[in-house]
Parts: structure tokens; sequence; C-alpha cells
């Protein structure tokens, strides 16, 4: 039975308007005191109610714009919130009760939610019974009988119900009626993935792609390593000077002075093994005689003729000193760049020095990518009444480019059966990977449905995330494919979350994370408790050296300007409601330019 999270039994009390839950809970509360239970009551209304008189203390403080009111007394405690735009979930006002006082929540209302209910159905009422729909009903408490196997208790027997109720609560205890205990940061509404739940599930199915490339030097810049690079050779090559000075014999540093047989530049060597008392003017880089083993700097050192005499007083010479040793930076078959590692500007430098002029790569991934609906147009077209230009299609293919992926752009497609088959047929044989942004939405063309059961295995999620709620996830031929969300904003933000770390692992990437930082809250920031919230912001370092971060422009899913003046996302989690002035926040480095 899939069920809310409490951490006590959980017990409802499901009918129609009219049917009397309100005047039964009232009559049967007593009687379960009696038996010694705890009991908190959440009762769901819908209408526009209010606890306080007009007059009152409380009343005056929130009509005066009080979003929230806390009064205490002795006796008693109310907090009064405000909520004009979202109506909370049961599963966040149970977490606003304190459970360790409780032995037993009743709930009237929320019929539609999964948790064990009692049916509360009174013929004269002349509705239909809700356990034939209802799997998570537990008993029926009616004027008249059904035929069911389910438990049947007259509605108005109050001590036949207190004894069921009772019976109930013991149960839960014993685990014949299982409730999941969770705290109260578990607070994910009903039917939602959480962020981490969807990218989880996501990561479970990708599997990196092996198909090696071998490429010259430069095409190998910003790609992805495949097979481990060991160094040919040793790196330096030979023992050599690490600055312009004298090379001597370790074992000669207590003679007074030295005759100096030879010089060596960069590119030549010495080649006579060096002997006692005997000195090479040396370059840097150049590879120090046979013997030698310490350089002394040209500034410590006084040549006259073929002697040369070192000031002590600038710095005692050390045997050793100054030599970089053959193979110090890598040795013969040492790993010079692993697999997985990514060729950047180092990378490229240090295998050139190896003498190699070419590398084994993954082959860049392929990505076909769409934007769905009669609405889009395409950008240079006359824009027709009704219709959108389509920004989806260009926004991923910058932030596919920037992953080092080769976009396979299929257009817009229309809104019929057929074309959006022929076209994930497509992609699944010439891409790795297909993105497609709108249609994933509830409530949009059935065939879209249609066509991805029929080609492969596709899940529609509800992401508990603001904004990118709608996802679709799968595999057509194999193939993964993303259903995106249609507004602009919503594409790049479930693309960051879910698209990315996805392809990083198809790439190659063994333990891909993406980069964050903690900054502090440089103004109130509003969130919705229970869900993960990406805000576009603006982060820089303050006066006093903190990193700070503020909020930018409209946070609108379809405004795409504040998408272009943020440089970062800000994630509220869902455990957090809002943030104050100098709460610590995470961002997200938004890299979206090339």
């Amino acid at each position: 039975m899939n069920q809310i999270n409490a951490s006590v039994p959980l017990l409802g009390f499901a009918a129609f308007s009219g049917t009397g839950k309100t005047t039964l809970l009232e009559a049967i509360l007593p009687k379960l005191v009696e038996r010694g239970l705890r009991v908190a009551v959440i009762k769901h209304a819908h209408h526009d109610f209010d606890l306080d008189e007009p007059g009152k203390d409380s009343y005056r403080l929130r009509k005066a714009g009080a979003s929230q009111m806390l009064i205490s007394s002795r006796y008693r405690r109310a907090q009064i919130t405000e909520t004009p735009t979202t109506e909370a979930t049961l599963p966040y006002l149970i977490c606003q009760l304190d459970q360790t006082q409780l032995d037993l929540i009743l709930v009237e209302g929320f019929k539609k939610l999964d948790f064990p209910k009692i049916e509360l159905h009174r013929q004269a009422i002349n509705k239909p019974w809700l356990y034939q729909d209802d799997n998570n009903i537990i008993a029926i408490a009616s004027d008249i009988k059904t035929d069911t196997t389910l438990a049947q208790i007259s509605i108005d027997d109050i001590d036949q119900l207190t004894d069921f109720v009772v019976q109930f609560s013991r149960q839960s205890q014993s685990q014949q009626y299982p409730i999941k205990t969770a705290s109260c940061d578990d607070i994910q509404p009903q039917g939602m993935l959480s962020v981490d739940e969807g990218r989880s599930r996501i990561l479970d199915q990708i599997k990196p792609l092996d198909n090696p490339q071998t490429v010259e030097l430069k095409q190998a810049l910003g790609h992805i390593v495949h097979t481990d690079i060991l160094s040919p050779v040793n790196v330096p090559q030979h023992t050599n000077s690490a600055m312009d000075g004298y090379a001597i014999r370790g074992t000669d540093i207590d003679l007074n002075s030295y005759t100096v047989v030879g010089q060596v530049l960069a590119g030549h060597h010495y080649p006579h093994p060096l002997q006692i008392g005997e000195a090479v003017r040396i370059m840097t880089g150049a590879p120090v005689p046979q013997h030698a083993d310490t350089v002394i700097m040209r500034e410590q050192a006084q040549q006259d003729g073929d002697t040369v005499t070192f000031n002590l007083a600038m710095g005692a010479i050390k045997a050793g000193q100054n030599v970089r040793l053959a193979g110090e930076d890598l040795a013969i078959d040492q790993i010079a760049v692993a697999k997985g590692q990514t060729i950047t500007a180092p990378e490229l430098g240090m295998v050139a020095s190896l003498g190699l002029d070419k590398i084994t790569i993954n082959s860049p991934i392929r990505v076909a990518i769409f934007s769905t609906g009669d609405e889009v147009q395409a950008p240079g077209e006359v824009q027709q009444q009704n219709c959108i230009y389509d920004s989806n299609r260009y926004s991923l293919f910058a932030l596919l480019t920037r992953l080092g992926c080769e976009v396979v752009d299929l257009g817009i497609i229309e809104d019929s059966e057929i074309a959006l088959e022929a076209t994930l047929h497509q992609a699944s044989q010439q891409a790795d990977m297909i993105l497609s942004s709108g249609g994933v939405s509830v409530g949009d063309a059935d065939y879209i449905k249609t066509v991805l059961d029929k080609l492969g295995k596709i899940d529609f999620w509800r992401i508990n995330m603001r904004p990118g709620r709608p996802l679709a996830f799968g595999h057509i031929d194999n193939v993964p494919f993303f259903g995106l969300p249609g507004n602009p904003v919503a594409v790049m933000v479930t693309f960051l979350q879910f698209v990315e770390p996805a392809i990083r692992k198809q790439q190659g990437y063994p333990h891909w994370q993406p980069q964050t930082y903690t900054a502090i809250a440089a103004e109130p920031l509003r969130s919705r408790l229970g869900r993960t919230e990406y805000l576009r912001g603006y982060f820089n370092w303050d006066a006093n050296g903190r990193l700070t971060v503020k909020s930018i422009g409209s946070q609108g899913s379809g405004i795409l300007r504040s998408m272009s003046e943020a440089n970062c996302l800000i994630e509220i989690p869902p455990k957090q409601e809002h943030a104050h002035i100098g709460d610590k926040v995470t961002v997200i480095p938004l890299k979206l330019r090339l």
C-alpha cells in the first residue's frame, strides 16, 4: 500500500459533503481520548475559512499585512499562515505536527491521496461508493450494507467505530498496517520525483559509450582520452640543469676553486666524465656531464680565466641542488594522461612533449534535437498569428556544443503521429541520444505518448522542481530519449540537472559532478517548502571577500532575458522554505556561453 509518510498511524475519513464527517469525528474523539490515545486532526476545507474574529488582536495584525501570525497563551498556541498562491500539501501539514506527542493522526478530507481511510457513506446522500475506485479504503461505515470483503460498521455505532480506530492504531504500531516512518524532511508531494531521485533513475540506465577514435593532437583538444597515454620516454630525457650556472661533482663542494673544462648549451652535451675539481659552465635545460650532480647559479660564481670560485656569502652549496633528474616528471611507461581525462592545454602540451602526434579519444557523442508543436516557427520566417519562434533548439545547440557533442538538428516537427514517429525513428538511427522540447506536459496530445510507447519504453515524470516539472525519459531502440519541457528557461534548467549528467556518463566521465559554490544570500530568496527551486541569480565577491548572490530578473519559466543576465542558478532545496539575508545557499555557475 502506497502511503503518505508519518511516524505515527495515519487514518483518514473519506466521504462526500453532507455525510457528516465532522459530526462523527466530534463524537469519536472523546472516546479515543478516554482510551488513552493522543490524537491530532487535520481537516481539509474547500472554502475560504478564517479562525479569527474581526476586532481580535491577531485578526487586526494579519489584516495589517502579517503573512504568518503566531499567537500563544499559557494554555494553547496557534499559527495562521496566509497561502494566497499555493495550497499546503498533506505531507507538509503532517510535518507541522509534533509527532513525538501523538499516538494517532486523523484526517478529514484529502480523499484522493494514498493513505489508509474509512469510507463514510449515507444512503440519503445518494452518492457513489468510494471504495470501488480507492484501494486505500480499509473499512466502510454506512447505514446500509454493500457487497465487499472490507470491514463494515454502522455509521451510527460510535462505540464500534471507536473500537475499530483503536484496533487500527495498535495494529499499525505492530506493523499489521505498516506505516512508513520518516522525518519531516521527507515531504515529497504525492506522485512526484525529487531532483535527486530523477537524476539517479536516469544515470542508472545510462551506459558509457565505447567508441574510440584516433585523431591529430590539435583535434583532441576538449575531448576525453579513451585509453591511458603512457610515456614512451623519460621526462626530462636527461638529468639537466635547472638554471644557468656551473655543474660540479657533489663530492667536491668543499673545494675552494674549480677548473672550468667546457661549456654546455641546451641541445648539446659535454662528452667526458667530470673529474675531481672540474666544473662545466652550463645553461638551463642542458644535460649535466657524467658524474656531475650539482649546479651553482651563475650569480654566485666568479670566473677568472679557467678558474671559477663561488661566493658562499650568497648561500651555501648543497649537493644535488638545481638539477632536474631524468624521469623526474615522467618515467618510461608511466601514465601521462589517464583514461577519462579531458585534453586541455596542459595535457596537449605534455603529450606533444613526449613526441606523440596522435591521441585516441572517445568519439564525440551525437545528439539529435527537435522541437514539437504547430505553434512553433523557425527564426527568419514571417511570424504567424498565435505562433512563437523556436528558441529551444538554439539553446540546446549551444549547451551541447559546449559539452563537445555533435548536434543532429532535425528541426521543428508538426503535431502529427506520422511525422513524430518518422523523426524518432530517424533520430534513433543517427544519434547516441535524442532530445525533444515540448509535448511532455499533462494534457498534451495523446499521440505523443502513443508514438513513444510504440517505439520504445518511456516514462513520463513530474519532477518536484521549479522551473521544469514535466520530464520524459526512456529509450528508443536502445538510444536514450529525453522529452524536455517547452518553456525556454525550463529547457535549460532540466538540461543542466538531468541531460548533462547523462551525457557526461556516456562520454566516459566516471564520477562527474557539477561545479557548485556556497554563497551568502544578499537579499531574501523565496521558495516553497517541499520543492527544489532554481532561481536565476548573479554572484560576485563583496568588499569583505565573501561570495554573495542575489536573484536577477523575473523568474518566469518562459523569460529568457533573466537567463541571459544571470551567471548562476541559486538552488533552494526542498527542506528550505526561503533564505534570509546572510543565509548560506548553493549556487551553480552557468557556463552557457562559448
